[in-house]
Formats: C-alpha cells, sequence, structure tokens
C-alpha cells in the first residue's frame, strides 16, 4: 500500500512538473548569438527559467518550404521566411500555429509551432492595403502582435496607425480595424509618438484588453472595440541599455521581457506595477527581438470566477454589473481582489453587505487611473459563511461596481 501511495504521488508530482512546463512554453525571435543582430532565427524558450530550449528554424542551416497560395508574397521562392528580420510573433496553442510578420514586405506568415522535422513547412497571406515603408521609414513595420481571448490574433504597426486583427484557422484572414486612439488622459504622450512609443511587443490578458509594451518601457492598455489606448506607466528596475522588444505572459501571470539590443538575460515583472527583476541564470546569449506565447494576463482570476458562476448557475451566479470582478471569488481566506477598471481615479468607498444590505465594513480607497486590482482585507470578525455584496462608491455616493462575494 505504502508503495502505491509513492507511485501515486511521484506520478502526480510528474504530471504537475509537466504542467508547468507546457504553460511556460515560449517562442523567441533571436540572432546567432555573439551579438548578432541579424533577427532571423525561431527558437523555443522556456519563460520559467529565460533558457533557450531548442531551435525550430535557423535561417543558416534549417531546410525549408514556402506555400503563399494567393501569390501574394512577392519572390517567394528568392527570399527566407523570415527576410527583412522579424519583431512580431504570436503562438495560438489551439491550432498550435506560430504566426508572425517579416518586417516591410506586408505578410502573415505562420508555420508549425511543433515542427521537429529536418524541413519546416511556412505559409503566408498578404495584409490588405499594407503599404511598404521605403527607405530608413519604420513607420509602417509590425512589431507588436499576440493571440488575444476572444482566439483572434491582433497586430500593430510602429506607427499605430494599423491595428490588425486575424482568424487562426486554416485560412487565416486579416482585417484592418483602423488607427488606435489616445486617451484623453494620455496627455502629452500619445502611442503614435515615435521617440516615445514605437517598436517593442504585445500581450493580452483574460477578459479582452490588449497590452502595448514599446521598446521604450511604455505600456499601453487597448479596448480593442473602440481602439483607444491608455497610458498606464514606465517599466522600472531595467538596465540603462535595456529597450522592451520581446514580452510574453508566463504560467505565473507574470509578464517576461528581453532586448534586442542588450545581452543582459530575461526579466520578469508584474502587470500591476510594472517592476522588472532579473531572472537569474537566464539566457544572455541570444538577444531576442519578440517573445510569444499562449498565456494571458489574469487567466487564474478569470479560470475562478468562471468555475464558481458555473457551479451555482441557478441558485447564487456570480453577477457584476460593471467590467469588474472579486477574486478569489468564494473567498477562503481573509482578503479578496477587486479587479478594477482601469479608467477608475479618485477616492472611493469600498462597502461589504449583507444580502439585506446591512453593512459588515467599509473601506476608503484612493484608487489611481490604470491600478489593476484593490485588496480588502477582512476587518475584525471574519464574516459568517454566506453570500454577501461587495459596492464601490464615488465621491457622489453614486454606485460604479456591484459584485456578490461568497465567503467560506
Amino acid at each position: 500500500m505504502k508503495m502505491k501511495i509513492l507511485l501515486t504521488t511521484a506520478f502526480a508530482a510528474s504530471l504537475f512538473t509537466a504542467g508547468a512546463q507546457s504553460a511556460n512554453r515560449g517562442f523567441a525571435i533571436t540572432g546567432n548569438g555573439n551579438k548578432d543582430f541579424v533577427w532571423m532565427n525561431i527558437r523555443r524558450v522556456d519563460l520559467g527559467t529565460g533558457q533557450i530550449t531548442g531551435t525550430v528554424f535557423d535561417y543558416t542551416r534549417t531546410k525549408y518550404t514556402m506555400n503563399a497560395p494567393d501569390a501574394s508574397r512577392q519572390n517567394a521562392n528568392d527570399q527566407l521566411p523570415t527576410s527583412g528580420f522579424v519583431a512580431a510573433a504570436a503562438y495560438d496553442q489551439r491550432s498550435q500555429k506560430l504566426f508572425f510578420t517579416p518586417m516591410r514586405n506586408g505578410q502573415l506568415c505562420w508555420l508549425d509551432a511543433d515542427t521537429r522535422g529536418e524541413t519546416v513547412a511556412f505559409h503566408s497571406t498578404g495584409i490588405p492595403g499594407y503599404v511598404a515603408n521605403t527607405g530608413a521609414d519604420e513607420a509602417n513595420n509590425i512589431t507588436r502582435m499576440v493571440i488575444g481571448a476572444d482566439n483572434y490574433g491582433y497586430a500593430v504597426t510602429n506607427d499605430g496607425n494599423h491595428l490588425y486583427r486575424f482568424t487562426t484557422g486554416k485560412k487565416p484572414v486579416v482585417t484592418d480595424l483602423g488607427a488606435l486612439v489616445d486617451a484623453d488622459e494620455n496627455g502629452g504622450l500619445s502611442v503614435h509618438n515615435k521617440c516615445s512609443s514605437w517598436g517593442g511587443d504585445m500581450i493580452a490578458d483574460a477578459y479582452g484588453k490588449l497590452y502595448i509594451i514599446a521598446a521604450t518601457r511604455n505600456v499601453f492598455v487597448v479596448d480593442v472595440n473602440s481602439r483607444v489606448a491608455t497610458f498606464k506607466g514606465t517599466i522600472t528596475g531595467l538596465p540603462g541599455n535595456y529597450s522592451t522588444n520581446g514580452a510574453a505572459v508566463d504560467a505565473d501571470g507574470k509578464v517576461i521581457l528581453t532586448s534586442a539590443i542588450a545581452f543582459d538575460g530575461y526579466y520578469k515583472m508584474s502587470i500591476t506595477d510594472l517592476a522588472a527583476k532579473k531572472i537569474e541564470g537566464s539566457d544572455n546569449v541570444y538577444n531576442a527581438s519578440d517573445l510569444a506565447s499562449s498565456n494571458l494576463l489574469f487567466q487564474k482570476e478569470a479560470d475562478e470566477a468562471r468555475r464558481y458562476t458555473v457551479d451555482n448557475k441557478g441558485t447564487n451566479p456570480t453577477v457584476a454589473t460593471q467590467p469588474t470582478m472579486v477574486y478569489p471569488n468564494p473567498v477562503t481566506g481573509s482578503s479578496f481582489n477587486l479587479l478594477l477598471d482601469r479608467s477608475m481615479n479618485g477616492n472611493y468607498t469600498v462597502i461589504l453587505t449583507d444580502l439585506a444590505g446591512r453593512a459588515i465594513q467599509t473601506n476608503k480607497a484612493g484608487i489611481v487611473k490604470g491600478q489593476e486590482s484593490y485588496r480588502v482585507n477582512l476587518s475584525g470578525v471574519r464574516p459568517s459563511k454566506g453570500t454577501y455584496l461587495v459596492k464601490v462608491l464615488d465621491e457622489k455616493n453614486n454606485v460604479v461596481m456591484s459584485d456578490k462575494v461568497f465567503i467560506l
């Protein structure tokens, strides 16, 4: 019996390890190392350790085929698939496709991310209306790409004048959604500005938002429906010469960062405070112009909320009157968090009540624009198990958020 228990425990541990490794699966666009800035290779990377684990495509030695059924790719047989360098890539776990766009040629390309053979098969389709840059102009270069929570791919040009959306099925279709729009509160900092906002990468959260991380470390949150880009803040904790060219979400919901020009390893940060710390022991041989993973920000919180809603359908479903969320829900500890609408700004009152409206506790909360969450500590005597309401009131006592909280 003891042997059986030990084997079961070991098996469970191996499954956990394998799952963590799979969730930390990522891809990096790199050069050949040794301060090489030719970003044409595709490599596998473990986002947990920041270590390169293999090579998908090496432009100096890997055999390949190029299939462009719409005949949109110019001189396909005379160009390498990554010619012109690559600074935008996205990994779709459902279809096992790795998408990317070589700069200056207006193509959406993809390959099987699981390919292990000697020959790699590439496919491509044209991006409607794309106008290639001339000379030193890099405005139309596509440098940011991600797969969103809605399973569409999204890509943005350097100048922010084109937000592209593409399907990820057998025959991807690309649509130009139009230019990004600066939020009023951005002041003089524009998502279109070359000095402050070009380059970098893009990640997505589980609630449908996109995050542009410019090469200058500035972060913008993009609402896909309105195309409004709101400045969130600037990343801290990076070396002076570290440009933020690659970004991907790891298994823990943290953001992994790489630089195309600095050989100083991988960095990790929380999207909440934008404070970066180096991943000790991470690769510093291959500088990376882009990163890609299938993970989304706030996925664990969204899964927990969705699980509880499904489990309690028809009895005590979670109800949110605004695009906010309580997590974890149900609450088993001494605190819970409110996932905030990032446009909230000012002084608010957070009230926890029972279903009859009797106040259990009241907190004053100073919230700054762009803040992701607010922690509510259960003060005094912990409420008994049951269903409660949490309300957030603005300075005029208007309810801006209301949600059910289940305390266990």
